[in-house]
């Protein structure tokens, strides 16, 4: 197979895998026309359509789908085999795609980027997103959130630091509000809740000496951002629970102020997770170094 035909094929694989020619091209370091051309040379070169293209939309055609599922495995293959040579390296190489939460991705990755100004060649691509993605369908690398979010067939290790919940509300909201003394109080509280990208609800989480409990909450506001918790709750609109490091510069800033700090004592550990220790590359390798506790 020449060249040219090998960079077309992994060109079409990657608009397959986004459905998307800007996608690709930010994906390969080039441009969408770039991108756009290759797929029109293969068309031409195998004399079939492989993708439907409107102005909003690109979908494959059956051709393209029978292809893309017949050069999945051998590129995969390519990918592990050159991924395997990494590991002689002696020094960290190549682009690493990591899945992290967005909520925590500001206070995760400190440790892995510093790497970045040790090791020219390496090189870190971070996606951030509460949703639960398959990391390998996507094509990272490497995920990270809450253990108990983890498949069961991946290879976890434990990452620093650990996070802890708070309770937060605004001065001018406990001026009209007593603060509460136990969760049971929260039930008489404008609650702001955290809704994950499933739709679910977020319970908040208690415990004190040997007691847990978890309370299902109400109010004015559900979000699935937490820094636009912290901002509502700044606001006034209510008491939220979010991260510790989340609520810090509002702390510090005396716009948020805690309520229920002895019952907020679980800590919650994260994992960097990953399919398998065969042919890991240094990069990675390097990263779960760095970060792990």
């Amino acid at each position: 197979m020449e060249t040219a035909e090998l960079a077309e094929l992994t060109v079409f694989a990657s608009v397959a895998k986004h459905l998307s020619f800007r996608q690709a091209a930010t994906e390969r370091g080039t441009s969408a026309s770039a991108v756009s051309h290759s797929i029109r040379s293969l068309e031409s070169r195998v004399g079939v359509r492989l993708f439907h293209r409107t102005t909003r939309s690109v979908s494959m055609t059956e051709a393209g789908e029978a292809l893309y599922a017949q050069l999945q495995p051998a590129l995969a293959g390519m990918q592990h085999a050159l991924d395997g040579l990494n590991s002689f390296r002696a020094s960290p190489f190549g682009t690493i795609r990591i899945n992290v939460p967005n909520s925590l991705a500001p206070y995760i990755l400190g440790d892995a980027m510093d790497l970045l100004a040790k090791h020219p060649g390496l090189k870190l691509e971070v996606v951030s997103t509460d949703s639960l993605v398959d990391i390998v369908e996507e094509g990272f690398d490497a995920g990270i959130r809450l253990g108990e979010r983890l498949s069961q067939d991946m290879i976890a290790v434990r990452i620093k630091p650990k996070f802890r919940f708070s309770v937060v509300g605004s001065p001018g909201y406990f001026a009209q509000h007593p603060a509460p003394l136990t969760p049971h109080d929260l039930h008489h509280h404008a609650c702001i809740r955290y809704a994950f990208p499933s739709g679910k609800i977020l319970n908040w989480a208690f415990a004190k000496d040997g007691e847990m409990m978890e309370v299902e909450v109400t109010g004015p506001l559900t979000a699935d951002s937490q820094e636009l918790m912290a901002n509502a709750a700044a606001r006034g609109v209510g008491l939220a629970y979010i991260w510790e490091d989340r609520a810090a510069a509002y702390l510090h800033g005396g716009h948020l102020q805690r309520c229920l700090e002895d019952w907020c004592t679980l800590e919650e550990s994260l994992f960097l997770y990953f399919p398998s220790r065969k042919h890991q590359s240094a990069g990675l390798r390097a990263i779960i170094d760095a970060m792990k506790a």
